[in-house]
């Protein structure tokens, strides 16, 4: 009796396209269950193909629900469209593990629609076309790249963002002796439905305090445009790994937070589109004040927000955000 061995090449071919997650390493994630990247190829000397995936639910970037139906936390998008850019740096341009990375501008316009949650997570397409390749040494010093993200053929999504990368060594000689490790300083949050939130545990603004010094009361600091930023190390999202410095998606997340207070209603609301830019690190040590000015709606309920941060009398980073109301405006996040 004669026995078929397959080879592994064969054994392979014969199974159904499986799916897996980029390594978590690439995006800079510690856990696996954030990472949203779930292949790449090269395409050209400056263009990829990425592949994504979005969860039906996830704990924190919530579907925002309304009239018609549940859609993907447009945050969602901004954090995709991050983890493209060290996948790239790293499984493209050979950055070896370890480097750092600054981002200095994120910029995301999405099409609401083709946000919809449906019956299974959402599969992504994305074309990323890189720009500035900077080297030095012969190693990738930065770069720019735009972001096409699609769903089922449609356009769901745009981006862009530039960043440049240090070995081990440079960031040392740039941040000094700071080491990595997370925020525990405690600060009382506003109140969540002020900010869409349900629970305080994901809110990241703190009240500001009283000309006097005092507590000042928290409803009144939102009307004010001012806040101190909340950031709270056991967060297993905003702090997923020990940093040496508040990460940007934390502080584009206190400018939507921001943006959702000054509101005309107490109601949760979509960022349709922001651009951002990243001035300098927010030091963990260091408080950091966010404040936040609006224009008037327009008929339909959208406005825009301007929301900076400072520390220490400097700015840190600076966004501008189109924000659409929801369609039941009892729905918060």
């Amino acid at each position: 009796m004669s026995r078929t061995v397959c080879a592994p090449a064969a054994l392979a071919a014969a199974l159904p396209r499986l799916t897996t997650t980029v390594p978590r390493e690439f995006v800079h994630r510690a856990a696996v269950a954030e990472v949203l990247l779930t292949g790449w190829r090269r395409e050209g000397d400056d263009r990829f193909l990425v592949t994504a995936q979005w969860p039906r639910g996830h704990s924190f970037f919530t579907p925002v629900a309304g009239a018609e139906g549940r859609r993907h936390d447009p945050m969602l998008v901004t954090e995709t469209i991050r983890q493209v850019g060290s996948l790239i740096a790293h499984a493209e341009f050979d950055v070896p593990l370890g480097y750092q990375f600054l981002m200095w501008d994120l910029s995301v316009t999405t099409h609401p629609g083709r946000l919809a949650v449906g019956p299974v997570p959402a599969e992504l397409v994305l074309e990323v076309r890189c720009s500035d390749v900077r080297r030095r040494a012969g190693t990738l010093a930065g770069l720019r790249y735009d972001v096409v993200l699609r769903r089922d053929g449609a356009i769901a999504a745009t981006g862009n963002a530039s960043y440049t990368c240090a070995s081990p060594e440079v960031y040392r000689r740039l941040r000094g002796n700071r080491e990595p490790g997370l925020p525990t300083r405690t600060a009382p949050a506003v109140p969540p439905e002020l900010v869409g939130r349900h629970s305080p545990f994901d809110v990241v603004l703190a009240p500001a305090a009283s000309p006097a010094g005092g507590p000042a009361d928290a409803s009144a600091a939102g009307r004010a445009g001012r806040w101190l930023l909340r950031a709270e190390g056991d967060h297993p999202v905003l702090f997923d790994h020990p940093v040496d410095h508040i990460p940007g998606m934390v502080l584009l997340e206190a400018a939507r937070q921001a943006s959702a207070a000054l509101a005309p209603a107490a109601s949760a609301v979509t960022p349709a589109s922001f651009t951002s830019s990243f001035h300098r690190y927010a030091e963990l040590d260091l408080p950091c004040w966010i404040e936040a000015e609006r224009d008037e709606p327009d008929a339909a309920g959208a406005f825009v927000s301007r929301v900076s941060g400072h520390q220490d009398g400097e700015p840190v980073f600076s966004c501008t955000i189109t924000t659409t109301p929801p369609a039941d405006p009892s729905v918060c996040q």
